[in-house]
C-alpha cells in the first residue's frame, strides 16, 4: 500500500510517499497564498513524478502551518508529532531534533521508541528562524543560499545584541555603514540565530544523537553555529526539509 504525507509550511509545501515501510520519493514547492492549492499542486506533482495514480494512495495525513487547509487529507496532525516520527523513521538512533523552518523553530526530545517526550517552540518571534536569515541576507545583499559559506570564512563574528529581527536588522545596517567585514557580520547573524534556537534545545534537555531538520538545515553556517552553542554534533539527513511530510506519510500508514 502507498501512503502520503503533506506538510504545508509558511514558505514551502512538501509531499512524501511511502510504500511497505520505504520512502518512495518527496517533492517541495513554494506554498504561496493559497494553502489548499499548494497542497493539491505538490501532491499531484509528486504523483506525476513517481507515475503513481491517485486512487492507489490509501491514506493521506497533512501537517504543518497550513494543515487544516488540506481538506482532501484523511487527518491533520501537528508538526511536532510528524517531525518526531519522520526523524525516527529515517534513523531510529535519533533522540533529539532541532527544526528551523521559515517562521518558527522547535526542539524535540524523543525516547528510545521514537515517542515525543518533550518539545519547545519559538512561534511568536522571527528571531532564530529562516525568516530572520532571509531579512539579514537582503540587508547584506547576499543570496540566502550563500549565507552559510560566507559565515564560515569569518575571522571574528560580529556581536549582534538585539534579539528582535527589526532591531537586529538595524544593527546590521549600522555595521555595514561602518564598513565592518561582511563575513564577520554574517557569522554574527548566524551566532545570534543559533543562540535563540539553543535556548529551546536546553529547555527540552536535548540528547544526542541530534538531527537538524527544516530548510535552514541546508545552511552550513547555521549548522556550525548551532553545534557550538549546544555542544553537540548535528546530523543533517538527505531530506531535512521534507522530514515533516515523511513523518505524516508514516503516520498515514498506521490509520
Amino acid at each position: 500500500m502507498i501512503y502520503a504525507g503533506i506538510d504545508i509550511g509558511s514558505i514551502t509545501a512538501k509531499a512524501a510517499l511511502i510504500e511497505d515501510g520505504k520512502l518512495i520519493d518527496t517533492l517541495i514547492i513554494k506554498t504561496g497564498y493559497n494553502h489548499l492549492n499548494a497542497a493539491l499542486k505538490v501532491f499531484d506533482a509528486l504523483l506525476e513524478k513517481t507515475k503513481i495514480r491517485k486512487n492507489n494512495v490509501a491514506a493521506i495525513i497533512s501537517t504543518g502551518y497550513g494543515r487544516a487547509s488540506v481538506t482532501f487529507a484523511d487527518k491533520a496532525l501537528t508538526e511536532i508529532i510528524c517531525h518526531g516520527v519522520g526523524a525516527y523513521f529515517m534513523n531510529p538512533e535519533i533522540r533529539g531534533i532541532i527544526d528551523v523552518g521559515g517562521q518558527d523553530s522547535k526542539a524535540i526530545l524523543l525516547d528510545a521508541s521514537g515517542q515525543v517526550v518533550n518539545f519547545a517552540m519559538n512561534d511568536k518571534c522571527a528571531a532564530g528562524t529562516g525568516r530572520f536569515l532571509e531579512v539579514m541576507a537582503n540587508a547584506m545583499e547576499v543570496e540566502l543560499d550563500q549565507l552559510g559559506d560566507f559565515s564560515l570564512r569569518a575571522e571574528k563574528p560580529a556581536k549582534i545584541s538585539s534579539i528582535c529581527t527589526v532591531f537586529a536588522e538595524s544593527e546590521v545596517i549600522s555595521m555595514i555603514a561602518n564598513q565592518e567585514n561582511r563575513e564577520d557580520i554574517i557569522a554574527g547573524i548566524h551566532e545570534s540565530a543559533a543562540a535563540r534556537v539553543a535556548i529551546l534545545a536546553r529547555k527540552v534537555k536535548i540528547k544526542a544523537p541530534v538531527v537538524m531538520t527544516g530548510g535552514v538545515a541546508r545552511n552550513v553556517g547555521m549548522v556550525a553555529a548551532l553545534e557550538k552553542h549546544i555542544g553537540m554534533k548535528l546530523f543533517v539527513g538527505a531530506y531535512p526539509q521534507e522530514n515533516g511530510a515523511i513523518g505524516a506519510a508514516v503516520l498515514a500508514s498506521k490509520l
